[in-house]
């Protein structure tokens, strides 16, 4: 393999289309599997030779350095660069100018894949831009190139009819003359510097391995997915249970008096049981607490988590501290089995799934038996009365408040004993 030992990481996005999760944290460092998705990138990069990583920050860059501060990635040296006044991914790459002065590995740091795609994109770089490229099902949602003489002749983005297949990964190989080409680029159309603009000509490398450029939340699943079956079991305060499927324990977790049944993962200090029943592919962060009856079915529940009596939890995605009071249900399936759509930044969206809970952000409080209809999303720090049905996406910091019309009546003759 070509021996590279730089990367230039873009880490300074936010993820609208990722709220109400990135409201409270950059798209980067949503977690997965117990370690946020940048670190996920990181250990990648290293693990292909990489010693020296420059990350590019900007929104809400404190949760990206003071989390790499308290969790360095071993024999890697991470330097931080804030992006300036200028948009766009060319304009963040400049910002790595003095820092990449040999051949560099250039990724964004919200991609999960496998360090195999790198080598393989490292082994196939030629020239100044070397592009890795991943056949998709439905082209029209990325940018995608075609290819002639293995370069790339065109490069179109998000078209209604696309010429090719092969999406543009975000993972490429950079030559410091790069910086060049980059210096002399226009505003795109919508005002930014793209580093696409650049593409035309590049060597392209198609990959085969896995690799997920997550737009929308209900992509974190098979994130998740992928991530946690490529960890080995590792069981240790498991008392009393029935295991039908692999766990991955922190230090301190515990479970007992329990049903799992699939791939989960249980982060530091949490507590799971009595009588919980964990299935599907499920991860369980930091100091949470899982209790009495309640059920999580393939759901990403962040640090922090109460959900400890009776509650119900399918096919969601939960914030940090948050609570749910007894016997909460978040509603995962409709009536006619169809696909369940959701309002993402006010456009309604066709999922393509038929099982899809809440999106629920940091530091929500949710009182006794309330519901959640599927697809919905509730945003940070926000409180739902007890006895509450959420019909509708819920704007963060909102308290949605339960109003009843309640009638007494005098019962005739004598009382019951």
């Amino acid at each position: 393999m070509a021996d590279i030992k730089k990367a230039v990481v873009l880490a300074a996005g936010e993820g609208k289309r990722l709220r109400p999760l990135t409201y409270t944290r950059p798209k980067c460092m949503i977690q997965l599997a117990g370690k946020p998705i940048l670190q996920h990138v990181l250990e990648n990069l290293n693990s292909v030779g990489v010693k020296e990583a420059a990350i590019v920050v900007k929104y809400k860059k404190e949760f990206i350095t003071e989390y790499f501060s308290k969790n360095p990635v071993d024999n890697m040296k991470l330097t931080f660069i804030e992006q300036g006044e200028k948009y766009g991914t060319a304009a963040a790459f400049a910002e790595a100018t003095e820092f990449a002065s040999e051949k560099f590995f250039g990724v964004a740091g919200d991609i999960i894949t496998e360090a195999s795609a790198l080598r393989r994109l490292a082994d196939g770089a030629k020239g100044d831009v070397t592009v890795a490229l991943h056949a998709v099902e439905d082209a029209r949602e990325y940018g995608t190139a075609v290819l002639k003489g293995g370069k790339i002749a065109a490069f179109e983005e998000k078209v209604e009819k696309p010429k090719s297949n092969l999406a543009n990964t975000s993972l490429y190989v950079f030559e410091p003359s790069v910086f060049k080409k980059i210096s002399a680029l226009p505003k795109s159309p919508r005002g930014e510097y793209e580093i696409t603009d650049i593409l035309k000509g590049a060597t392209a490398v198609e990959i085969k391995e896995y690799w997920l450029d997550m737009g929308m939340p209900w992509q974190l699943f098979s994130a998740n997915e992928f991530l946690l079956a490529s960890l080995p079991d590792n069981r240790d305060r498991v008392e009393n249970c029935t295991i039908r499927g692999k766990i991955v324990m922190e230090k301190d977790a515990e479970v007992h008096d329990s049903v799992i049944e699939g791939n989960v993962y249980i982060g530091a200090g949490s507590y799971v049981g009595p009588h919980a029943y964990i299935r599907g592919t499920t991860s369980i962060g930091r100091d949470c607490g899982i209790g009495d009856s309640t059920t999580l079915k393939n759901s990403i529940i962040f640090d922090h988590v109460n959900a400890k009596h009776l509650t119900y939890i399918g096919d969601s995605i939960i914030g940090s501290n948050c609570n749910f009071g007894a016997a909460t249900q978040i509603a995962n399936y409709r009536f006619d089995a169809g696909h369940i759509k959701a309002v993402v930044n006010d456009v309604v969206i066709d999922t393509n799934r038929n099982k899809l809970g809440a999106i629920i952000g940091d530091n929500v409080k949710m009182g006794v038996l309330c519901s959640v209809m599927p697809g919905k999303m509730i945003g940070d720090g926000s409180w739902i009365d007890a006895g509450t049905v959420v019909k509708e996406n819920i704007e963060r910091k909102t308290h949605v408040i339960l109003h009843q019309a309640i009638t007494k009546k005098k019962l005739e003759g004598e009382n019951p004993e």
